[in-house]
Parts: C-alpha cells; sequence; structure tokens
C-alpha cells in the first residue's frame, strides 16, 4: 500500500472517531437539545457526496471515512428526531 494511502486511512480514522463521542453521549443521556439538526443534516449531505466522489476515484480513504461518517451522523439524526 503506497504511503499517501495509509496518511489518508490514518486521517481519516481521526476524523471519522471525532463523531463517536458525541453520538455515545446523545445516546446515553437521551439529549439533543444542544445538536443543530440543520447542520448535521447538510453534514450529511455533504459527507454523502464525498462518499460517492470516492467510489468514482477509487479511493479507499475517502470512501471509508466518508461511508462511516455518514452512518454516525445519520445515527445523530436519527436520535435527534427521536428524543426531540
Amino acid at each position: 500500500m503506497p504511503t499517501i494511502e495509509i496518511l489518508g486511512l490514518v486521517a481519516a480514522t481521526i476524523t471519522t472517531s471525532a463523531f463517536v463521542p458525541q453520538v455515545f453521549k446523545t445516546w446515553r443521556e437521551k439529549s439533543t437539545k444542544d445538536i443543530s439538526l440543520t447542520m448535521y443534516t447538510v453534514m450529511f449531505i455533504g459527507v454523502s457526496l464525498w462518499f460517492v466522489y470516492g467510489v468514482l476515484i477509487q479511493s479507499v480513504p475517502v470512501t471509508l471515512a466518508n461511508g462511516v461518517t455518514a452512518v454516525l451522523i445519520f445515527a445523530l439524526i436519527l436520535l435527534k428526531l427521536r428524543y426531540k
């Protein structure tokens, strides 16, 4: 695997993992009062488009990072709607 792909996977892991504490905290506390539905919806659309882009250019780091991030953001959106 080329060094640049490894760099991309490390960056993807770090940025994607940033969403995990928010999902866990929201799920645990069942409170979404401080979460912006608009922001997360726009972010979900953006990372979904990045995911498609990653698939089209056949980039594992771009596809993987944005696919996982989209799932985490979608979970936050569902929690926001559930605990509104």
